[in-house]
């Protein structure tokens, strides 16, 4: 395993532990009915710069940044599972339908997907968003319902090579139903494509969220990362830039991270790349 790829994991780790640390604070404060640390406002600590007291430094209503960016990787965390969860399972069984029965049924299925893929994909999010109402489910809502067509594409194309293979024209002589032809044989064959597409779905829906919330249509009343952004960037005149600068960091990282992990398991699952070498 490259030293890349070993450090990519270490940061998700430290990410993940970030974020279950996140939640539990945030469950503790809100069982307690208090507020909690991170949004708590001392104005006499007001844009203090990082210190041994704050390490990352605090922002204009003198909130910690550091504890602020570990909400920011819960509701990362959040975004990104919730948002696969939704996309993943619409994107596989759409691919796995068009791809194996072909025909008209295949033919719907290039239909909502190109038709879902010729929307403005941005709009299309800030308006579910919009009608489901500000927050967390408007976001995962949003996100989920709009980017499974990449992923029931490559779904649809690799099925369409896996049908016509001998084992899948086994199964079909053995008399097998043909769910159970796409479900137990041909879907464990195209996993590594959906572990891939999950891996690379995680970071893009945490950016698309952290632009919506830049834009004030997202979070409400937490840090997420766009939030802070969006605050950050007022106070960059005044020479404040610890803030926008650690979180653009911590951006960067996740993202960075998860693409140099999907890569490495491209090269290790995909079963061509692996015939190569």
């Amino acid at each position: 395993m490259k030293f890349s790829v070993r450090l990519s994991i270490a940061f998700l780790v430290l990410y993940a532990a970030a974020a279950l640390f996140g939640e539990a604070q945030y469950r503790i404060a809100k069982w307690r009915d208090v507020t909690p640390e991170y949004n708590r406002v001392r104005l006499s600590e007001q844009y203090t710069p990082p210190s041994a007291k704050h390490w990352l430094g605090t922002d204009n209503l003198g909130r910690s940044v550091a504890l602020r960016l570990v909400q920011g990787s819960r509701i990362a965390f959040h975004v990104g599972i919730m948002t696969s969860l939704i996309a993943i399972p619409i994107g596989v069984l759409l691919g796995l339908v068009g791809g194996y029965f072909g025909g008209k049924t295949d033919s719907f299925v290039v239909w909502i997907t190109s038709t879902v893929a010729s929307m403005p994909g941005l709009l299309f999010i800030l308006a579910i968003s919009l009608v489901v109402g500000r927050g967390l489910l408007g976001i995962y809502l949003g996100i989920g319902l709009t980017t499974w067509v990449g992923v029931a594409r490559t779904i649809r194309a690799e099925v369409m090579k896996h049908k016509s293979r001998a084992y899948v024209l086994a199964a079909k002589t053995l008399g097998y139903s043909d769910s159970r032809i796409m479900f137990r044989h041909i879907l464990p064959n195209v996993a590594h494509i959906i572990l891939v597409q999950a891996s690379l779905r995680f970071p893009s829906a945490v950016s698309t969220e952290v632009f919506i919330s830049f834009l004030g249509i997202g979070v409400q009343g937490e840090p997420s990362w766009g939030i802070m952004m969006n605050n950050a960037r007022l106070r960059l005149w005044q020479g404040v830039w610890w803030e926008m600068t650690f979180v653009s960091i911590a951006i960067f990282i996740l993202v960075f991270s998860f693409n140099t992990l999907a890569d490495w398991l491209r090269d290790r699952l995909d079963p061509a790349l692996r015939a190569e070498r």
